[in-house]
């Protein structure tokens, strides 16, 4: 028995010599590298970049849908083919979009270094316009069409490029004349009048002061001539045609002088939100004539002032919201007519009174000049709102409307009026080229899970115009509109927009 107990704890000794052998020779185990790693400083959805101190987070959206009898996307039927309400007018508009945003913080000894950026890719159906000898040729919308048929084309745009530092905004943000609601007091219909609207961002420079309690208040220059600027017509070129596409003459502006110049103050808090912006627009218009010797106007400074309101834990249910607002502009008309509004409108529809059809058209400027004259500014005023309710978590339905009109001074008049172009049109009754639009729609959405949503957007503008009579219209190759006598009428466009979007 001494024998074998010796025996076997001499092999238990020797195992374990070798066992010990072999574990020397094995790595050591590693500590276990946290690759994403979770930022709370900033909300959900935030992780720290490997190896920095920096919180990234991504999001963005896909959406498909299809617009009934809109032109464009999501457009009233305002002017072009869709205005003309015949057999090249499109039925339906269909889309597809895919939004992508990274949204990155550091914090420093100064605060929060903030960089953002959003762009999106879209595909939209085209349309088709008249070329005059029978035949029709396709407006590619989205870039990579041709013909009749359509390839992987489309177009990618970019919404916001923006850095924030120190109370500083600086690239391409909401502007801050806009009302947080931005276009969209209840999520609906693109083209609302009544206010600013930069949802695709504008190039600025902006300082914003934070006192606390809600209070805040910004300056800032921002870029004006991608969406702050509509036309500043030079009457000596106003053509019978162009008149009726809602253009009362040669758009002549000139170039880039001064960033518009805006101010905001907002009170933020538990009950609502109110904020008030005003805006400085400078208007600098080309030559009178063709070459730098014919002279020019003088540049004329307008201006916009806004007031807006948003009131929440309203009695009609939880999380129900009424926002409202108004502008006054005189010179600066897009801070009314915001950057997706149309400003040019020439819409018709069936048979007049002793006339082939009925027609209404409209345009809105900022300024208006003729030959050796100054500038005339354009003023508008508006409002649009909107109340949502919620039905239960899954349902909510918006409320919403409208209204801009825009008022020539009595030169600007005289000056349309007495163009050769309108002389052309032979207009047998009044002509005042003023005119008011009124919209209303509603949007119902529903949600069954979270992030994914289902929604109906109806919308009518009608276009009153303050012309009179008729007029002798020489037709459109492009519309297909025949040479004849067209009674001058208010007129109307409905629109319908079913959406699915998934965010993430």
């Amino acid at each position: 028995m001494k024998l074998v107990k010796s025996l076997l704890l001499g092999s238990a000794a020797g195992l374990f010599a070798v066992g010990g052998a072999q574990a020397a020779d094995l790595p050591v185990k590693a500590k276990a590298v946290e690759y994403v790693k979770i930022c709370s400083l900033y909300g959900a959805g935030f992780y720290y970049i490997p190896g920095t101190d920096t919180c990234i987070k991504l999001g963005g959206y896909l959406r498909a849908e299809v617009a009934l009898n809109s032109g464009g996307h999501y457009n009233g039927q305002f002017s072009g083919v869709a205005g003309g309400h015949n057999r090249l007018t499109n039925y339906y508009s269909m889309r597809s979009r895919a939004d992508f945003n990274i949204d990155t913080r550091t914090a420093t000894e100064y605060g929060v270094v903030r960089t953002y950026f959003d762009a999106v890719y879209t595909w939209t159906s085209g349309s088709y316009s008249g070329t005059g000898a029978g035949g029709t040729s396709y407006d590619s919308a989205p870039s990579g069409t041709s013909g009749s048929g359509s390839v992987s084309g489309g177009s990618l745009g970019v919404y916001y490029a923006f850095i924030q530092f120190a109370g500083f905004t600086m690239g391409k943000s909401v502007s801050q004349f806009d009302a947080p609601w931005t276009n969209y007091p209840g999520n609906n219909f693109d083209q609302l009048v009544g206010g600013g609207g930069t949802v695709t961002g504008v190039n600025q420079f902006t300082y914003t002061a934070d006192f606390g309690q809600g209070i805040t208040a910004a300056i800032s220059a921002q870029d004006q001539t991608a969406y702050y600027q509509t036309n500043i017509w030079n009457t000596s070129g106003a053509t019978a045609a162009g008149i009726v596409g809602g253009a009362y003459g040669l758009n002549d502006i000139g170039g880039s002088r001064s960033p518009d110049i805006v101010g905001m103050v907002r009170v933020d808090q538990a009950w609502g939100l109110f904020q008030a912006s005003v805006a400085a627009h400078d208007n600098h218009a080309g030559y009178y004539g063709a070459s730098e010797t014919t002279g020019a106007p003088s540049d004329k400074w307008g201006w916009a002032a806004a007031l807006a309101l948003s009131i929440k834990n309203i009695p009609t249910g939880a999380g129900d919201v009424i926002n409202i607002q108004g502008v006054y502009t005189e010179g600066a008309s897009r801070y009314n007519f915001q950057s997706l509004a149309a400003t040019s409108y020439s819409m018709f529809s069936g048979s007049g009174n002793g006339a082939y059809q009925s027609v209404g058209f409209a345009g809105v400027s900022d300024a208006v000049f003729g030959a050796g004259t100054g500038l005339e500014l354009t003023k508008t005023y508006g409002m649009r709102g909107a109340f949502t309710h919620n039905w239960n978590p899954y349902w909510n339905t918006a409320l919403y409307g409208a209204y801009g009109a825009v008022r020539y001074s009595s030169a600007a008049k005289g000056l349309i009026c007495g163009s050769a172009g309108m002389a052309a049109l032979a207009l047998t009754g009044t002509c005042n080229p003023d005119f008011d639009i009124a919209q209303v729609g509603v949007i119902t959405r529903w949600t069954p899970v979270k992030n994914l949503t289902f929604s109906g957007d109806f919308n009518w503008s009608r276009i009153d115009q303050k012309y009179s009579g008729t007029v002798a219209y020489g037709g459109s190759a492009a519309t297909a509109k025949p040479a004849a006598v067209y009674e001058l009428k208010d007129q109307d466009s409905f629109t319908l927009l079913l959406r699915a979007q998934r965010n993430w």
